[in-house]
């Protein structure tokens, strides 16, 4: 890849972009100086990049067919056998879509990365893959991320494990799938707005959004920096700490880490939850979306955290139900300026760059019509807000995100933990294909109440099951303080434990 010097012509319009009127001689004298920069360009360019090594063989491996794969829970199935002992010795892996692993390929759910290979493992892959994991492949997600639900995926709807035509949850659809039915161990999903959260609900498996800043989030396609997540979906709460003890920590390269607090999870299990109090959030429970018998499955379980020993009363904190909106600043604009214009990484960070990656996300633009609907939607309402107020919003919605972790932290001052609905609703129908576009969003978003406003605030939340309504999932959060999963490990393993949550 050469960088070669503009044209006249070129510049031109270049300045004409940044608003530049430039004559003849303007045009000629910028041309000159431009030159040893250009120079400098080319020098970067012929230069190796540096990149981590990637230490364990694998081959592509294939796309699985229609009968192998009847929910299109997976994209490829490519199997990559790590060290001979560990933790997770034994244990299968599946890899959401928009996390790299060398040589397989990588879309995010979209066709206009179709075609991609990553050249380099995400940290938590050869973290796991140092502990003895075995990666089994990469599942679905939704079309860069950008929904709950789970039918914007170019190559199709993923489909509940539990129940053919409805949704699994999004936008780590294919990795709730594949755990609940028990086609691999463990999986990893991906978090910004509750993609972790909400596929577990919906599909009735463990799944624990970590601390911002715990698990490295190198490696994997971001959305924005100031919400990405990653963490671990599992079937079991063990699993889930387990797995959880293997990823998290520093990796040097990601800049979403300050300081982390890292423990041995599973030292949490067993202790059981007396003395504990766990405060049920009001607000949770009265989302415009609410369902009358999740919310009573929710509350039933709540009583049993009681039984075992807890002390469980409820906390009002209004500002709960502003979280979504301060998330949509953050999110709208973020994504657009980020995972889009910015070719995935943007600008101002010392990450770990893809530029695999970034030059093949370009071709975005050459397809902006096969793009989701969502994806259509947030990036032209995050273009005009910035064409027309520049970043403020985002900016301003930041600033305010401070005082919603306030309001949270002054509860958890009384409470180890917070309780609440993960989703306020059981997993809905899949759009038909002649759906609206309106219907086609609706199913993307309507979810996302309960579990959005902890990305923005970025204490722990986890989900697990605690019921089933029709045949299908409910999912129960508990959120706790910053760095404090090992208070949610507790409290889940001794709901876990006290019977099967499909007959609660």
């Amino acid at each position: 890849m050469t960088v070669v010097l503009p044209t006249p012509t070129q510049l031109r319009a270049v300045a004409e972009q940044c608003g530049l009127s430039l004559t003849d001689e303007d045009v000629a004298s910028f041309r000159g100086l431009m030159q040893g920069s250009i120079d400098a360009y080319n020098v970067i360019a012929a230069m190796p990049d540096e990149l981590p090594k990637v230490k364990y063989p694998r081959t592509p491996g294939y796309r699985p067919s229609a009968e192998e794969n009847p929910r299109n829970a997976w994209y490829y199935k490519s199997t990559v056998k790590g060290a001979a002992s560990g933790k997770l010795k034994g244990k299968t892996v599946a890899l959401k879509d928009n996390i790299m692993l060398a040589g397989v390929p990588m879309t995010n759910g979209s066709s206009t990365l179709e075609g991609y290979i990553p050249d380099f493992d995400a940290t938590i892959v050869t973290r796991m893959l140092d502990a003895g994991a075995e990666i089994a492949g990469k599942t679905h997600c939704e079309h860069f991320c950008l929904s709950g639900g789970s039918h914007t995926n170019s190559y199709g709807a993923v489909h509940n494990p539990h129940k053919m035509g409805y949704s699994a949850g999004g936008s780590s659809s294919g990795s709730g799938v594949v755990v609940a039915l028990g086609e691999v161990d463990m999986a990893i999903g991906g978090d910004q707005g509750g993609s972790i959260r909400m596929p577990s609900s919906f599909c009735g498996t463990y799944g624990m959004k970590p601390t911002w800043g715990l698990v490295p989030y190198t490696g994997i396609m971001p959305i924005e920096i100031f919400v990405d997540h990653t963490g671990p979906m599992t079937a079991t709460v063990e699993d889930n700490a387990l797995l959880l003890e293997v990823i998290a920590g520093d990796d040097g390269y990601d800049p979403r880490i300050k300081a982390p607090k890292v423990e041995d999870y599973t030292k949490a299990l067993g202790k059981g939850v007396k003395g504990m109090k766990i405060g049920i959030l009001k607000e949770g429970f009265e989302q415009p979306t609410a369902e009358a018998a999740v919310n009573e499955s929710v509350r039933e379980a709540a009583k049993r955290f009681k039984d075992l020993g807890a002390s469980v009363d409820t906390v009002s904190i209004p500002m709960h139900m502003v979280g979504p909106a301060i998330w949509t600043p953050i999110g709208t604009e973020g994504l657009t300026q980020t995972m889009m214009f910015g070719d995935g990484y943007g600008l101002s960070r010392p990450d770990l760059y893809s530029t695999s990656l970034m030059d093949f996300h370009r071709g975005w633009r050459r397809q902006a019509d096969s793009l989701s609907e969502t994806t259509k939607l947030f990036m032209m309402l995050g273009t005009y807000i910035n064409n027309s107020f520049g970043p403020r919003f985002y900016g301003k919605a930041l600033n305010i995100s401070r005082r919603l972790t306030a309001a949270y932290d002054k509860a958890f001052k009384d409470y180890d933990l917070l309780l609440l609905p993960t989703t306020p609703m059981k997993a809905p129908a899949l759009p038909a294909a002649n759906a609206s576009r309106e219907d086609y969003v609706a199913r993307a978003l309507e979810m996302i109440t309960n579990t959005a406003p902890f990305d923005i605030t970025h204490h722990p939340a986890m989900s697990l099951p605690c019921g089933m309504v029709d045949g299908l999932p409910v999912g129960l959060m508990l959120v706790g303080r910053m760095f404090e999963e090992s208070t949610i490990y507790r409290a889940a393993h001794a709901f876990e434990q006290a019977g099967d949550w499909k007959k609660m």
